[in-house]
């Protein structure tokens, strides 16, 4: 990509190039900035709309601190890509996401700009906030900023870290990047003007002042701060981040660069917890992303010059599409099922479902930990709730799970999209686990799909059963089966023989089901779909030990704890002896790439399977 359409932006390399502009320079610097992403992005695919929206704060950010001794800290990183930009790597940015290119979300491995690793939410004010306490032991008067979406705001732990943050007085600025939030009043000059006043260094030296002078006088001390509060609470919604020990500046129009850079200037030498809060526009600057900036959350590589995005060609469905459409079947029939989502809607396929059952829908915010005991309060009232939740992020709720839940052998099932390895979005969101995590908690069944179809009977069956059971199914489509709309269970802890040969019996789960059947006619060897991960077919397995020379066992899942490592332990504890191969996922997070180079890259494609199995029984 050439750059001689941007004359500032060629000239940046560092953020200390941005510091040697002028102010009435950076609104040239935010558009060149919004253009090249959009060229950028529309070559490589990846995150789009909210990183549009934080151009102007982003430029600001790097303009009034000293970065990256100064640390900026993003929340999830989806609208981390302008600082990408001005951090040395906007000559990379056609790679992102791509294989050995430029990271999808800020990695610290990467560059000295990116604090703090991220891929989940609501983490940044508990990292800046502890590096905030390091600092200061250190004597270090350095700034530490937490950049926060609306979105990721709602996670209970970002509130743990404010809580926090307050009672230790610690030098932190925490921006909230509010672009859907209702509590946001309209933007306007004259809540620029309270917000000049309320971040200036005066304001804040009365405020300092009055505070210690009327701390003497206890009942006039009380009347200020209740006048202070209510002043405040009738042109701003900052009560509660007030009551949390924060200094609150805002709302300010996020777009206004002048307004950012003055307001941060002023809020850099205020020390203590200080809150801006700022409203920005999602897609920013790109009218079609601007229009709905849901559709460019996340776009493929697309020609940034039309209005609209390419529609994608009709084919077989996704592992997501399927569940949607079993939700809404089996929502049909039977009344007590309820839908849970922490804010992945459209990400777990769950757009129809909230149209059609609109009161049995239940989007709890990123909060995962209260999704997962949400349901399990509503099996204990006789409802049949559905947990859709990504493989990683089911992480989150992993107490929950086993104390709220499993514990009391409630009625919940969980499916888990995006299980195993996601390809672009890499290893933050990889479900890389959910085997090992869920395999050693009692009264849990466990299921691995083989395809589309299956998948619908794992839901059935999962649903049909009564205790907590899991279904987890990959990214993207499947083998392109037809797919039974009749809601059909399995019998549970039953595996299938997909394929007789001899000496040889693969023991495949979930996704490697069908690489292992290529390789086990190649191989001439039995291939069996194991389908249950718990409990799993130790009949069969049995009967198989009595006739093949060796076992091997493929899963799409880290080998430590796995469900290979379950056939091993079984067969110890019926005393067989028989050579037996473990193939999966490395001990190592896997970087991003396509899914298939993901694939290759851990022996788990049929070149990779064969050729571990040669080399095994050579």
């Amino acid at each position: 990509m050439t750059h001689s359409t941007y004359p500032l932006l060629d000239k940046i390399n560092t953020p200390t190039d941005i510091r040697q502009l002028e102010k009435d320079q950076l609104p040239q610097l935010c558009q060149e900035v919004r253009e090249f992403l959009t060229k950028s992005v529309s070559v490589s695919g990846g995150h789009f709309a909210a990183g549009l929206g934080t151009v102007e704060v982003t430029v600001a950010l790097h303009y009034v601190f000293d970065t990256p001794s100064d640390k900026l800290v993003w929340d999830v990183g989806h609208q981390a890509y302008p600082h990408k930009i001005l951090t040395g790597r906007k000559d990379k940015m056609t790679t992102i996401r791509a294989k050995n290119g430029v990271s999808a979300f800020p990695n610290r491995d990467e560059s000295e700009y990116d604090a703090f690793g991220v891929g989940h939410s609501s983490t940044s004010i508990s990292a800046a906030l502890g590096m905030a306490i390091a600092a200061n032991l250190k004597g270090d008067n350095r700034q530490m900023v937490a950049i926060i979406g609306d979105g990721s705001i709602t996670g209970g732990m970002a509130y743990e870290a404010m809580n926090h943050a307050g009672a230790l007085d610690a030098n932190l600025l925490v921006i909230l990047n509010d672009n859907d939030m209702s509590i946001s009043p309209p933007v306007g000059a004259m809540s620029n003007y309270l917000t000049k006043i309320l971040s200036s260094r005066l304001y804040s030296s009365m405020r300092e002042e009055s505070k210690k002078v009327l701390s003497k006088m206890p009942t006039m001390w009380e009347l200020a701060r209740r006048t202070e509060e209510h002043i405040k609470g009738m042109v701003v919604p900052g009560t509660l981040f007030e009551e949390l020990g924060f200094n609150y500046i805002g709302p300010i129009d996020g777009h206004d660069i002048e307004m950012l850079v003055s307001t941060l200037e002023n809020l850099k030498h205020i020390s203590g917890p200080r809150f801006l809060h700022i409203v920005t526009k999602k897609g920013k600057g790109y009218p079609p992303a601007e229009k709905d900036p849901l559709a460019y959350h996340g776009v493929p590589a697309f020609d940034h010059t039309l209005d609209h995005l390419p529609k994608a060609k009709p084919s077989h469905p996704t592992y997501t599409e399927v569940f949607g459409d079993w939700l809404c079947d089996m929502a049909a029939q039977d009344s007590r099922l309820l839908g849970i989502t922490p804010a992945m809607r459209e990400g777990s396929g769950l757009v129809k479902f909230s149209e059609q059952f609109p009161n049995r829908y239940f989007d709890v915010a990123i909060a995962e930990q209260h999704a997962v005991t949400l349901a399990a309060g509503q099996a204990c009232e006789g409802a049949k709730p559905v947990v859709a939740i990504y493989s990683t992020f089911l992480q989150r709720g992993y107490d929950q799970l086993i104390h709220d839940v499993a514990l009391q052998n409630l009625d919940v099932l969980f499916a888990l999209d995006r299980a195993g390895l996601v390809g672009p979005d890499g290893p933050t969101h990889a479900g890389s686990f959910d085997y090992s995590y869920l395999r050693c908690i009692p009264n849990i069944v466990i299921m691995a799909p083989a395809d589309e179809n299956e998948c619908r009977q794992m839901l059935t069956t999962g649903f049909l059963h009564n205790g907590t059971a899991a279904v987890r199914y990959p990214r993207g489509k499947g083998a392109g089966v037809a797919i039974d709309n009749a809601l059909t269970a399995l019998e549970i802890g039953k595996a299938e023989i997909r394929h007789t040969g001899s000496r040889i019996a693969i023991l495949a789960w979930g996704s490697m089901v069908i690489p292992a059947l290529q390789v086990g006619k190649q191989l001439s060897a039995t291939v069996v779909n194991m389908r249950f991960v718990k409990p799993f077919d130790e009949a069969l397995i049995l009967e198989l030990a009595k006739n093949y020379d060796v076992f091997i066992t493929v899963e799409e899942n880290v080998l430590a704890g796995g469900a290979g490592e379950a056939v091993n332990r079984f067969l110890q504890t019926q005393k067989i002896l028989m050579p037996v191969l473990n193939i999966g996922l490395p001990d190592y997070f896997v970087e991003q790439g396509t899914r298939e180079e993901c694939l290759s890259e851990c022996g788990l494609d049929v070149q990779g399977i064969l050729a571990s199995i040669e080399a095994f029984c050579a």
